[in-house]
């Protein structure tokens, strides 16, 4: 299984990840202040979005789904920005990381070994254009729907630098994190 594992962090590089690691689930810090950022809506998306609070769930019930899964794919993506005020590159850095998660998360669902998986990434659901819940209709796609690592109370900062991968990647860059989870 180590072989399989490693073989995905490889993959996850091969497919624009900038860093990549494997995680044993025991070892995330997990932390309900990191909800209250969602809850103040730092991003913009509570309660405009089916994968973000309050509509994903409680913390103490993601904490402990997420719990349930052995070990973890933790990968970043770091994009370039003309300056730290750079909020398009921001954004375009996002739609980024988005492809590039979707193609991650497509390539271990065709693998097709495990028994579940938790796709987890940065901020906000954005396989849809407009989440259904602005217009009060259930999540279109809830297969393809994806919570972010904040939601589920995850120290991000913590984690990466717990496997390894450097936080801070340079003066006018952003960095985005995407986490899937595996149950074996």
């Amino acid at each position: 299984m180590e072989t399989v594992l490693n073989d995905f962090v490889k993959d996850a590089l091969a497919l624009n990840a900038t860093h990549a690691a494997v995680v044993e689930v025991v070892k995330i810090p997990f932390s309900e202040d990191f909800r209250k950022l969602c809850e103040e809506n730092s991003c913009g998306s509570y309660d405009k979005n089916w994968m973000c609070p309050p509509t994903v769930g409680p913390i103490s019930n993601l904490i402990k789904r997420a719990l349930g899964f052995n070990r973890g794919l933790i990968f970043q993506t770091v994009h370039q920005l003309e300056d730290s005020f750079d909020w398009e590159g921001m954004q375009e850095g996002q739609a980024n990381h988005e492809k590039i998660f979707r193609e991650i998360l497509k390539h271990v669902e065709d693998n097709n070994i495990f028994k579940e998986l938790l796709p987890l990434s940065a901020g906000p659901c954005m396989y849809c254009l407009k989440c259904a819940h602005l217009t009060g209709k259930k999540c279109y796609f809830p297969d393809k729907a994806v919570s972010s690592v904040e939601a589920y109370g995850i120290n991000v900062t913590a984690l990466v630098k717990d496997c390894g991968i450097p936080y801070y990647n340079g003066q006018n860059t952003v960095s985005y994190v995407g986490l899937i989870l595996f149950k074996m």
